[in-house]
């Protein structure tokens, strides 16, 4: 069986300090730390039902510094989806995503059917550096969706990962709220081509 049939990776870039982490826990957990921890690299699993298939939504958390670019770069080869993140209280944050835009372009080669979000964390901050148009805008230009969020007031957290997987163009993936209805039903009653958190 092919690997992607059975794990649908996911991968959350962004310069330090921009929340991706906080985004990651947010959805994953439920959870938001007020600290700031560094990341190298953190992976979170969740199993979903996906084509009639169970599979794994894997979620990979980079590092915000530019210590370890083979791993950064073995994230992009290996990553279905992307989400690039940058804090609405640093314009530099958004700025930082342009060369990683850049190398996932050149890795993938055709990224028309890869699912990207551009997201612009933080937006609960009074301290504001970059309008939400700014964020629109550079979407346009790299034909990419975008969002706002907030993981510390648990804004946009759900609806950024439904909305990714919503982009999925290869194969149809969604979240479910309900994971634990959708468990319990027949096989013949489930969905054709839908994946559901479980």
């Amino acid at each position: 069986m092919p690997e992607q049939s059975n794990d649908y990776r996911v991968v959350v870039f962004g310069a330090a300090g921009v929340g991706k982490s906080s985004l990651v826990l947010r959805f994953v957990r439920g959870t938001f730390r007020e600290t700031y921890i560094p990341t190298v690299e953190d992976t979170y699993r969740q199993v979903i039902s996906c084509d009639k298939n169970i599979c794994t939504l894997q979620i990979t958390d980079t590092t915000g510094s530019h210590q370890f670019p083979a791993m950064q770069r073995l994230s992009m080869s290996k990553g279905h989806a992307f989400i690039l993140v940058y804090s609405v209280s640093s314009k530099q944050s958004m700025e930082e995503l342009q060369p990683i835009y850049e190398q996932i372009c050149q890795i993938k080669g055709d990224i028309q059917n890869i699912p990207i979000m551009l997201v612009g964390n933080k937006c609960d901050e009074t301290q504001r550096e970059v309008e939400a148009s700014v964020g629109e805008s550079l979407a346009s230009k790299w034909k990419c969706s975008f969002m706002e969020t907030s993981a510390k007031m648990n804004y946009n957290v759900q609806e950024l990962f439904e909305e990714l997987l919503n982009l999925e163009k290869r194969r149809t993936v969604s979240l479910q709220l309900d994971g634990k209805k959708s468990k319990q039903l027949k096989k013949k009653e489930r969905p054709k081509g839908k994946c559901s958190l479980m």
